[in-house]
């Protein structure tokens, strides 16, 4: 499904609802930018024609990293597009799909998940995963408060009223530092910097520390605070010791 149930997200000693969040809004044509963000494939169209459902990172030449809450029970493959504008014909790769054990439909402490593929990707240079406490430490520092992140995605190119737009296409944007949590980075569109954000057809997706030439990947969209995806976003952190467990399972971490 492009639009997944509601999911409830404790974050420390407070509980709040969120939506799932899937596509880049008020952003610009990714291109060639970022090559090793790709869009989860379905096995057939949606009514209006596209066929992306969820984003992701190659993060090696065999893994694909996205969200839990992408799959579906008991899903053992995946088929994932690198092209920047999916149409019917364009290569495809299917993978094995896992996703962190400890994820449930009533939980997002544990939304990650891979797509581990037999052979490597050719000709894609994998993002860049982030240390350990990277993010405490920018923090630590007092820089994390002005720092810009990139998010990039597949799917509706921004809402219309009620309405959301898709085109297998992928974009980016430009969105601020709004808080850190133990698990989640959130980040806020702020009007005067012009920042978009991360909406339906996203989830998965990349937010690349710093801006569009940035490869260092610190955090996965997962949800945002509103239906209408212009409200804060929560995107689950891929340098904490949790997120990092997982991940070591498949790849060699920084």
């Amino acid at each position: 499904m492009r639009f997944v149930p509601f999911v409830m997200v404790v974050v420390a000693f407070l509980a709040v609802s969120v939506s799932p969040a899937s596509a880049i809004t008020n952003g610009t044509l990714d291109g060639a930018g970022h090559p090793s963000v790709g869009a989860m494939i379905g096995a057939k169209a949606y009514p209006d024609g596209t066929w992306s459902y969820c984003s992701g990172t190659l993060i090696s030449p065999t893994v694909f990293l996205t969200a839990a809450h992408c799959g579906q029970k008991d899903q053992k493959t995946a088929m994932v597009s690198f092209s920047s504008r999916y149409q019917l014909g364009s290569g495809v790769y299917v993978g094995r799909y896992t996703a962190d054990p400890q994820y449930t439909d009533a939980s997002a402490l544990h939304d990650i998940a891979v797509v581990v593929f037999s052979t490597p990707i050719p000709g894609i240079k994998p993002a860049r995963l982030p240390a350990a406490g990277t993010l405490d430490q920018l923090k630590a520092h007092g820089t994390l408060a002005a720092t810009t992140f990139t998010p990039v995605g597949y799917g509706a190119v921004s809402p219309d009223g009620q309405q959301f737009h898709y085109s297998d296409t992928r974009r980016r944007t430009s969105i601020s530092f709004a808080t850190l949590t133990g698990t989640w980075l959130k980040l806020s569109e702020n009007s005067a910097k012009k920042d978009g954000g991360t909406c339906y057809g996203d989830s998965g997706g990349p937010n690349f520390l710093g801006g569009p030439a940035s490869d260092l990947l610190v955090a996965t969209t997962i949800s945002g605070d509103d239906d209408a995806c212009r409200a804060t976003n929560l995107d689950y952190r891929l340098d904490t010791p949790v997120a990092r467990a997982f991940l070591g399972k498949f790849v060699t971490l920084p």
